[in-house]
C-alpha cells in the first residue's frame, strides 16, 4: 500500500472525503501494478498499468469537475485558484503518463507515485480542499472559528 486512507486529512464535506478514499484505492491499485511490472516487465503488465492509470485519470477528472461545479454553484471566491491547482495536477498526470508510455521506464511512475503524488495530495487536501469544504458547509472561508 502506497497511501493509507486513515492518514489522509478529513474535510468538512463527506462527499469530498469519499471521493478522496476512492482516489486512494485507485492509486494504491496502480502502485501494486507498478511493483508487479518492476519485477516482471512484460507487455501484459505494461497494459495493466496503462488501464489503471487511465481509470485513475478519468476518476480524477470527474472528481475535480464535481468540486468545480459546486464551487461555481456556490460562488466560491477563490474558484480560479483552486481550479488552477486541479488543472496543474491533471497536466502533470498527463506528462507522467506520456513519459511512461513512451519510455516504459518504471522509475518515471515510481518516482511520481512515491515522491511527488502523496505530498501533493496531502497538501492539496489540507489547504485547498479544507477551505473549499468549509465554504461549502458554512458559506464562509474563515479558519479562525475555534
Amino acid at each position: 500500500m502506497l497511501i493509507d486512507k486513515q492518514a489522509l486529512p478529513i474535510v468538512a464535506m463527506d462527499f469530498m472525503n469519499e471521493v478522496h478514499y476512492e482516489d486512494i484505492d485507485i492509486i494504491n491499485a496502480l502502485f501494486e501494478l507498478v511493483l508487479t511490472y518492476d519485477k516482471n516487465p512484460n507487455e501484459e503488465n505494461f497494459d495493466a498499468i496503462n488501464m489503471q492509470y487511465e481509470k485513475w485519470y478519468a476518476h480524477t477528472v470527474n472528481h475535480f469537475e464535481g468540486e468545480e461545479t459546486k464551487m461555481l454553484e456556490l460562488n466560491f471566491p477563490p474558484y480560479a485558484m483552486h481550479k488552477g491547482e486541479h488543472d496543474k495536477a491533471l497536466k502533470r498526470m498527463n506528462e507522467i503518463y506520456h513519459e511512461w508510455e513512451k519510455s516504459k521506464n518504471i522509475f518515471v511512475l515510481k518516482i511520481y507515485l512515491i515522491e511527488e503524488l502523496p505530498a501533493w495530495l496531502r497538501q492539496h487536501i489540507q489547504t485547498m480542499d479544507t477551505i473549499t469544504a468549509m465554504f461549502f458547509n458554512t458559506g464562509t472561508m474563515s479558519c479562525a472559528s475555534h
